[in-house]
C-alpha cells in the first residue's frame, strides 16, 4: 500500500515540476513513506532518519526531509519537537497538499497536515509509476478499515474505511492495460469489506477482469470476517483471478482471537479454508501469524501450531507481537509474554512453516504452470523469476524470453521459498495449461 501511495505523490510532486530522483543523495527533497504495524518497521525508519540528516549537514541545510504515511499522524510531536529530524510532516490522507507545505519550508517554517478524512480516496490522481518494473502494478481500492483490531494501530492512523468509485478502478485497469501492465493487484486494508454505492468487492473484481483478458488480478487483504461465496464464484469463473488468496489467521486459539477482536473462531476459519480449497481447486493460501500476543500461553501458542499443519499455507508473514500505542491492547491488555519467550515461539512458527512451504513446493515438482516473467533473477542475469498463478517465485533459463511474457514452465526442482523450472514455450494467459505430468 505504501507503494501505491507513494505513486500518487509521485504524481502530486511532477504536477509541482519536479522530478524524481534516481538516489537521495541527488535530491532537494526525500520523503520517507513509513508504515506503524510493526515496531521493527518503525525502528528502520528512524534509523533512515539519521543517515538523512548527516546527508542534510554535509549539504549545508539544501535538502528538504519529510515523513509521509501512518508514522506521521503517529509520531508528528516527536518527529518535529523532540528529534527535529525533518522539515515537515504529512499524514496518509493529506498528499493533495504536499506542495502548499513544502512551500511552507521554503519559507523557513516546519510544515505538518496529519488530519484524516472520511471522503479522501485520491481517485482522481493518476500514480506517476516509478517504483514497479513495468509488469505489475498495484491499485488502492479502497483506504482506512473499521475491524479494530486489539493489536492494530491502523484505524488510528489511516482513518475509516472508504471505497473508491467502481468506474475510477475501471479507468486505472484500462490505463494499466494500455501502458501493457501484465499484472494489477488490488490493495485494500479489507478488500472484502469494498462497498461503493451498493456495489460490492465480486462486482468490482468481475468487472476490472473483462477490461483485460490477458492481464492478471491479485488482490490483498482480506478478513476471515466476511469472505462472501459470491467472490469464490468469480474467482471459479474469471480465468485471469489468480488462484492465489492471502487469509490472515494471526492466531489458532479461540481466546487469544477474542484478545484480538478478530470477531471469528478457529473453527470458522478452518471452515473457511475448506471452502476456499473445495471451490477453488488448487487454490495457494498465504496468512499472518502473530507470536507471543497479551497472555498468550504455551497451549495456545501450540494452537496456533496446529492450525498452520492443518491448512498448510504456501507462504505465511510471521512477526513476534509488538505493542503499540493507542491500540486496544495497549489500553487493556499487558504485554505479559517475555521477549525470550516471543523470539523462540516465533522461531517455531518460522521452522514449521519453512518445513510445509518446502513440502508443498516439492509436490509441484513435474507439474506446469504458467509463470508471469517480472524481471531477471537476483542471482543470474541468464535466468528470469516470475510467479505463478498461485505467488510461487519461479526461477527458469532466460532464453529468447522477455520480462511480461506469459511462459508455460515445468518444475524441475524446489525449495521452501522458489520453485526451478525449465521453460517451455511463450504462452497467452487464456490458453490451456497441458495437465500435470506425472514422474
Amino acid at each position: 500500500m505504501n507503494f501505491a501511495d507513494s505513486e500518487i505523490v509521485n504524481s502530486i510532486m511532477v504536477e509541482r515540476g519536479m522530478t524524481p530522483s534516481e538516489t537521495p543523495e541527488d535530491a532537494s527533497v526525500v520523503f520517507i513513506n513509513t508504515c506503524s504495524i510493526r515496531d521493527n518497521a518503525e525502528r528502520k525508519v528512524w534509523n533512515r532518519l539519521h543517515d538523512f540528516r548527516k546527508m542534510k549537514r554535509q549539504r549545508n541545510g539544501d535538502m528538504v526531509v519529510g515523513i509521509l504515511g501512518c508514522m506521521a499522524e503517529r509520531l508528528r510531536e516527536k518527529f518535529l519537537e523532540k528529534e527535529k529530524l525533518v522539515d515537515l510532516v504529512v499524514g496518509p490522507d493529506a498528499y493533495r497538499e504536499l506542495p502548499s507545505l513544502l512551500a511552507e519550508v521554503e519559507d523557513g517554517r516546519k510544515a505538518v497536515n496529519v488530519i484524516l478524512s472520511q471522503e479522501e480516496t485520491y481517485a482522481d490522481i493518476t500514480p506517476v509509476r516509478t517504483t514497479g518494473n513495468g509488469v505489475s502494478a498495484f491499485v488502492s481500492v479502497m483506504r482506512g478499515c473499521d475491524n479494530m483490531c486489539s493489536f492494530c494501530v491502523v484505524p488510528f492512523t489511516r482513518g475509516r474505511e472508504r471505497s473508491r468509485a467502481v468506474e475510477s478502478v475501471l479507468d486505472e485497469f484500462k490505463i494499466l492495460s494500455d501502458q501493457g501492465y501484465r499484472e494489477v493487484t488490488l490493495l485494500g486494508q479489507n478488500v472484502n469489506s469494498y462497498n461503493h454505492e451498493g456495489r460490492n468487492f465480486a462486482e468490482l473484481m468481475y468487472r476490472c477482469s473483462l477490461i483485460d483478458p490477458e492481464m492478471r488480478i491479485r488482490f490483498s487483504t482480506s478478513h476471515p470476517k466476511d469472505f462472501p461465496d459470491e467472490f469464490l464464484q468469480v474467482m471459479q469463473e474469471r480465468h485471469n483471478i489468480c488462484n492465489y488468496i492471502h487469509i490472515p489467521i494471526q492466531s489458532g486459539n479461540n481466546e487469544v482471537l477474542e484478545r484480538m477482536r478478530r470477531t471469528y473462531t478457529r473453527e470458522e476459519y478452518l471452515d473457511l479454508i475448506d471452502k476456499m480449497k473445495e471451490m477453488i481447486p488448487g487454490v495457494s493460501l498465504s496468512t499472518d501469524i502473530i507470536a507471543g500476543f497479551c497472555g498468550e500461553t504455551e497451549a495456545q501458542h501450540r494452537d496456533t501450531l496446529d492450525v498452520m499443519k492443518r491448512v498448510r499455507y504456501d507462504l505465511a508473514y510471521m512477526f513476534a507481537y509488538s505493542e503499540r500505542e493507542r491500540t486496544l491492547a495497549h489500553r487493556k491488555f499487558e504485554d505479559d509474554v517475555p521477549g525470550e519467550v516471543k523470539k523462540r515461539r516465533l522461531s517455531e512458527i518460522i521452522q514449521l512453516q519453512q518445513e510445509i512451504a518446502a513440502e508443498q513446493n516439492r509436490l509441484e515438482i513435474g507439474k506446469r504452470h504458467v509463470v508471469l516473467a517480472e524481471g531477471r533473477s537476483k542471482r543470474s542475469a541468464e535466468q528470469l523469476s516470475g510467479r505463478t498463478d498461485t505467488n510461487k517465485m519461479t526461477i527458469f533459463d532466460k532464453g529468447s524470453y522477455q520480462s511480461g511474457d506469459y511462459v508455460e514452465v515445468e518444475i524441475i526442482d524446489a525449495n521452501s521459498a522458489t520453485l526451478k523450472a525449465t521453460a517451455l514455450r511463450k504462452v497467452t494467459l487464456s490458453e490451456t495449461v497441458a495437465e500435470p505430468i506425472t514422474v
